[in-house]
């Protein structure tokens, strides 16, 4: 706009101009205003360092706490569970993992070449001894069988056209032998005589012959019944390997394949691997068991320890025993895993859980609390172990307090605190009243 029209507009419009001019903000304050913000400013100061001094202050007294209650806490003997030894007064149930086998179990093979004309049993068939289970086809020794027969025949014919020379030859020589001397020369009469020796001589062999040819014969028979496959025993069928037509070898080698198994089942073995410790108590013959089978045909069953091998293996340590089960409903079959209990009768030691052993290279200890609450080590060997409870030969006696899974930071001549497993227990009176006097102090 220009200058003399600005001139112009103020003239015109000057009370307008005036108000709006008036409305700007003023650039100046009170004093009072400077007095209130100053201090309000050292308000907040002093709010700040009474907080920050507050800090200072708690964190110094936590911190004492700390240190007063760590070293409390450290002063403090450690808690441990213990259990009081006690005598064995029953025998201990030891139950071993165990198997179960037939009575008497066999593999049949066949005693003939051939091959299968028929089988007339299955697995899971009850058979008896001497019931027939296949029939085999034998061509090849029908055909030796029968030329066997006809060879017998022939020597018998050749036997008796001995039977007869010998006889002439008998007659012969008597004559000769009778006849007066210068009727007959004397070459003649040996000549005779030589023949009735000779005629006896192939008589024998002709019965030799017969006798030869008769025990093919029998060989050959002997051999034909075996095309019938008879069980040795009763019991059941447990495995058919054979069909109609399958060609069969005889003999029970590597390469041959069997024709059935079969098990005797009324009664079952279960053998039982005991360990060297209760060994002694069933190396004879004699001592109950209980069978304990799980599974759908589970239950528990009776038996009898029958025999044991009255030797430990090297390796495992264990020995043989076998129980004898009477099983006439068939329930168990062979190859189950059982559990075999035995009632183990009572030695009058001393009983303590596995809990309370320390196992060291150079031997077995438990740390035992005596009336100070003060822990001493004490070696000890063991009688009888049932995984649990363990039966101790020396080193405790009934009473003393043992601890239970001792830390490996406390050692011996160390005061701990003892309690049981229903509560805290009175054996260290010294180091509870020190705990409750720290706990005053907190």
């Amino acid at each position: 706009m220009p200058p003399h029209d600005e001139d112009s507009a103020r003239s015109e419009y000057p009370d307008e101009i005036s108000r709006h001019e008036d409305r700007g903000v003023s650039t100046e304050f009170s004093a009072d205003t400077a007095r209130s913000t100053q201090r309000g400013v050292g308000i907040a100061a002093l709010l700040l360092l009474g907080c920050f001094l507050l800090v200072l202050v708690l964190r110094h007294v936590h911190g004492a706490a700390t240190a007063e209650a760590g070293e409390a806490a450290y002063s403090r003997p450690p808690p441990v569970d213990v259990i009081a030894a006690r005598p064995a007064t029953v025998g201990q149930d030891l139950v071993l993992p165990g198997e179960t086998a037939a009575w008497y179990e066999t593999t049949i093979y066949a005693r003939v070449n051939g091959y299968v004309g028929k089988w007339l049993v299955d697995i899971g068939d009850h058979v008896k001894a001497g019931q027939v289970l296949a029939m085999i086809e034998t061509p090849e020794l029908d055909a030796e069988l029968e030329a066997a027969r006809a060879q017998l025949e022939a020597s018998k014919a050749q036997l008796e056209a001995r039977k007869a020379d010998a006889e002439f030859s008998k007659s012969t020589n008597e004559r000769w032998r009778d006849s007066p001397r210068g009727v007959v020369s004397d070459q003649e009469r040996d000549s005779k005589k030589a023949d009735y020796q000779g005629a006896q001589a192939r008589l024998s062999a002709a019965s030799a012959q017969v006798a030869l040819d008769k025990s093919k014969v029998d060989q050959y028979a002997a051999l034909a019944a075996f095309r019938q496959v008879k069980a040795p025993f009763d019991g059941t069928i447990t495995e058919r390997k054979i069909d109609i037509g399958n060609l069969v070898t005889a003999g029970s080698s590597s390469t041959t394949t069997p024709l059935y198994r079969m098990a005797q089942t009324d009664e079952l073995r279960v053998f039982v691997d005991v360990p060297q410790s209760a060994s002694g108590e069933l190396m004879h013959a004699g001592v109950p068991a209980e069978i304990r089978a799980q599974g759908a045909i589970g239950g528990v069953f009776t038996g009898t320890t029958a025999r044991s091998a009255e030797s430990l293996n090297s390796q495992a340590r264990t020995m043989r025993v076998e129980v004898d089960m009477p099983n006439a409903r068939h329930t168990l079959v062979p190859g189950m895993y059982v559990n075999v209990a035995f009632r183990l009768p009572a030695r009058g030691l001393v009983e303590v859980p596995a809990a309370a052993l320390l196992f060291h290279a150079s031997g077995i200890d438990v740390a035992r609390v005596d009336a100070s609450g003060n822990v001493n080590f004490s070696r000890v060997t063991i009688a009888r172990d049932d995984g649990n409870l363990v039966e101790l030969g020396s080193g405790v006696e009934p009473g003393d307090k043992l601890v239970l899974n001792i830390s490996s930071q406390i050692s011996a001549g160390q005061r701990v605190a003892a309690q049981d497993a229903e509560g805290p227990t009175n054996t260290a009176p010294a180091a509870t009243a020190d705990a409750n006097a720290a706990s005053a102090r907190h």
